[in-house]
């Protein structure tokens, strides 16, 4: 294994994290920090990897020649890390609702491992929740994913928007769902649902319902103790079933 860093600069922010991730999970490296900043020369990304050396040199091609990296460098970290701020303290994630479990041990563990690194990169997370998908079996998916939306909802409840005063189920889709989810994708209201046209999760040539992190995190932040008893989140429209968005509906 070798650990690489890599310094890109673009021209564009929106989506560039997530699209060199993806490559650099693609090609079996693992992403272990980031850093974007502004630069004078445009929009300057730090990653520190690691992987396999044998795919080392179709990495660097891949990055090099992507169509959002205007300039592309590579060199060992030789112990020194990319600067990167430190997060505020965040603590653990809320435990789980009692409905919720995880299909195996190996997962459960491999999940809270995760946890701590998806609290301390938000809202940048969906790198590490896609290769957490891509590895996951098919009857997996969506328990663990649903399980890990729903810490980090709660998470997220907890942070920004506990104590507060008590809303009824309307109220906090609007003001507590949509504006949480907006750090993370585009979102918007539309008759009593909220609506996703960005999720990250859609077009795996796959059917059927897949914002499964989606559906778990909105039930963090709507449900449990703080939230409307028994409440159902259910994702009625789905882009990777061919509709125009990803809609879901709350149900208490």
């Amino acid at each position: 294994m070798v650990d690489l860093e890599f310094r890109v600069v673009s021209d564009r922010r929106e989506g560039l994290l997530l699209a060199l991730g993806q490559a650099v999970i693609a090609h079996g490296f693992t992403l272990l920090r980031q850093r974007m900043a502004s630069g004078n020369d445009g929009v300057v990304l730090t990653m520190l990897v690691r992987g396999p050396h044998t795919g080392l040199t179709q990495l660097e091609e891949c990055l090099g020649t992507h169509p959002l990296v205007r300039s592309f460098e590579a060199g060992r970290p030789d112990g020194v890390v990319p600067v990167v701020e430190a997060p505020p303290e965040v603590g653990e994630l809320p435990s789980p609702m009692r409905t919720n479990t995880l299909p195996t041990i190996a997962d459960s563990r491999r999940i809270e491992a995760l946890l701590p690194q998806l609290a301390r990169d938000y809202p940048n997370i969906f790198i590490p929740l896609l290769a957490l998908e891509r590895e996951l079996r098919p009857d997996q998916r969506e328990p663990a994913l649903r399980y890990v939306g729903q810490r980090v909802g709660a998470w997220v409840y907890k942070r920004d928007f506990a104590p507060g005063r008590h809303m009824d189920l309307g109220e906090a889709v609007r003001h507590v769902a949509l504006p949480a989810m907006r750090q993370i994708v585009q979102a918007e209201l539309h008759e009593g649902s909220l609506c996703v046209r960005n999720s990250p999760f859609c077009h795996r040539g796959q059917h059927g319902a897949c914002c499964h992190f989606l559906r778990g995190m909105l039930g963090g932040l709507l449900g449990g103790p703080h939230g409307a008893p028994g409440l159902r989140v259910i994702e009625n429209q789905c882009r990777n079933n061919g509709a125009e968005i990803c809609s879901f509906e709350f149900r208490a």
